[in-house]
């Protein structure tokens, strides 16, 4: 069902946890769907070895996709106008990520929200906006 400009108020949040214990199962199932085989995604060797990171990590882009999922589950399908982020921290395998949203304005059919990505630390590791068409 989708959302009801008259049951939001400025300050409402909406929280949902988008992955529990992220897998490298996970993270390379998205490289191949994305094409995107950056090896510090999907080379252990490479990442820890020439990069000097301590793992591979998530493409920002599945953290900024299991987040924008959580915002259409919340809006409703097709209402989401707007969706922008700023990646802000890494996403490791074995993270469990808390996505949350919160009403800044509701105008004339327009929703806008704040969005961020936690991890299980509560350390952010994404930022940012969205707007939805409301009733």
């Amino acid at each position: 069902m989708a959302l009801k400009a008259s049951n939001l108020r400025v300050g409402d949040t909406h929280s949902v946890c988008i992955v529990e214990d992220l897998k490298r199962t996970q993270i390379v199932q998205y490289a191949g769907s994305s094409g995107d085989y950056n090896p510090l995604h999907t080379d252990e060797i490479f990442t820890v070895k020439v990069a000097g990171y301590p793992s591979v990590f998530a493409h920002g882009m599945l953290t900024m996709g299991m987040t924008g999922r959580m915002l259409t589950d919340y809006v409703g399908d097709g209402r989401l106008t707007k969706y922008g982020v700023r990646f802000t921290n890494q996403v490791w395998p074995g993270d469990t990520l808390q996505a949350t949203t919160t009403v800044e304005e509701v105008a004339d059919g327009i929703v806008k929200l704040k969005v961020e990505t936690t991890n299980q630390n509560g350390v952010s590791v994404l930022s940012g906006y969205a707007e939805a068409r409301v009733d």
